[in-house]
C-alpha cells in the first residue's frame, strides 16, 4: 500500500484526463494521474481517426492515445496505473483509495472517468469493433460513404445517427425492438420522410456476421420478436445507439448526478457540486462525446481547479 498526496489528483486517461494533466504539469502542479480501469479511454477500441485537429492522415485511436500519454509524461505527469474505488469528498484534503488499497490526499480533484457505450452482448460484436461495430456515427460515419449500415436502438441518439449517416451512406437500416422510436416526434418525422431510412420494426439483431480477411462485417441477422422470424440484411458497418453509462458509479453518494447518471457541473463550468472537484469529458457530457471536446474540457477543468487553488 501507497499513499500518495498532490495539490491535483486527475481521475481518468483519456483525452479529457490527459489533457488536464499536461496543462497542470506545465504549471509546475505536479500533478498525479490514476489511470483507471481502461487506460486510454475509448479511443483505445477505435481504429482510424480522421477528425483530430493536428493529424493530416488518419491516426490509430490507441496510437493516439499512446501520443497523449507520452507528451503527458514527457511535461511532468506522475501516471499511476491503477483504479480509484472509493471518495471522500467531505472536507479536504480530499481521500481517495483505490482497489490496491492505495491512498491519495488531493487538495483538488478532475474527474475524467468518461462513458462507456452499451453494447447488445453478442459474441461477435466484441469481435468485429472497430471493424464494421462502432458505437459512434460522428467518429466513424466517413467509413461508410455510399455504403450499407445499420443503427441499433429507437431512442433520440438512434434517430440522430440514422439520419446523420442517411447524409453519408447508401442506405440505413433503423432496427428497433418496439413498433414506434421513443425519439422526439420530429425526430421521427424525419426518419419516416427520408428515403434512405429503413425500418425494421420490433425487431433485434441475434448475430453479427462477417470476413476474417480483411476483417469487417458484412452481414447482421435479425429476428422479428413478434413472428420469430429471421433474415439476413447485407451491411458494412453497425451502429449501436442504445445509449451511454457514465463511469460515475463510485460517485453516487459524494456529487450531485443527473437522472442518467452524468456528473452535474454548474452551466458552463466544470465546477461539481464540491468545491475543489471538478468534471471533464464524457462523465460530465452526454450530448457531445468527441475526443475533442473531451480535451477542451479538461483544459477547462484545469484552469478552473488552478483558479480555485490560488483563491483558497
Amino acid at each position: 500500500m501507497a499513499e500518495y498526496k498532490t495539490k491535483l489528483l486527475i481521475i481518468g486517461s483519456g483525452p479529457a484526463g490527459y489533457t488536464a494533466g499536461i496543462y497542470a504539469a506545465r504549471a509546475g502542479m505536479c500533478p498525479v494521474l490514476v489511470s483507471g480501469f481502461q487506460k486510454g479511454g475509448q479511443l483505445t477500441i477505435t481504429t482510424d481517426v480522421e477528425n483530430f485537429p493536428g493529424f493530416p492522415e488518419p491516426i490509430n485511436g490507441g496510437e493516439l492515445m499512446q501520443r497523449m500519454h507520452d507528451q503527458a509524461v514527457n511535461v511532468g505527469v506522475k501516471i499511476i496505473d491503477d483504479h480509484i474505488s472509493e471518495v471522500d469528498f467531505s472536507s479536504r484534503p480530499f481521500v481517495l483509495v483505490s482497489e490496491g488499497a492505495n491512498s491519495y490526499k488531493a487538495e483538488s480533484v478532475i474527474i475524467a472517468t468518461g462513458a462507456s457505450a452499451r453494447w447488445l452482448g453478442l459474441p461477435n460484436e466484441e469481435k468485429y469493433r472497430g471493424f464494421g461495430v462502432s458505437g459512434c456515427a460522428t467518429c466513424d460515419g466517413f467509413f461508410y460513404r455510399n455504403k450499407d449500415v445499420a443503427v441499433v436502438g429507437g431512442g433520440n441518439t438512434a434517430a440522430e445517427e440514422a439520419l446523420y449517416l442517411a447524409g453519408i451512406a447508401h442506405r440505413v437500416t433503423l432496427i428497433h425492438r418496439r413498433d414506434e422510436l421513443r425519439a422526439d416526434k420530429v425526430l421521427q418525422e424525419r426518419i419516416k420522410n427520408n428515403p434512405k431510412i429503413a425500418v425494421e420494426w420490433d425487431s433485434v439483431i441475434d448475430d453479427i456476421l462477417g470476413r476474417d480477411t480483411p476483417k469487417g462485417v458484412n452481414e447482421i441477422r435479425i429476428k422479428n420478436l413478434k413472428t420469430d422470424k429471421y433474415k439476413n440484411i447485407a451491411v458494412d458497418g453497425v451502429f449501436i445507439a442504445i445509449g451511454h453509462k457514465p463511469n460515475t458509479d463510485i460517485f453516487k453518494n459524494a456529487l450531485a448526478l443527473d437522472d442518467q447518471g452524468y456528473i452535474v457541473t454548474a452551466a458552463g463550468s466544470c465546477r461539481t457540486s464540491v468545491a475543489g472537484v471538478f468534471a471533464a469529458g464524457d462523465v460530465k457530457d452526454s450530448v457531445y462525446r468527441q475526443a475533442v471536446t473531451a480535451a477542451g474540457s479538461g483544459c477547462q477543468a484545469f484552469l478552473e481547479a488552478q483558479r480555485f487553488l490560488q483563491e483558497v
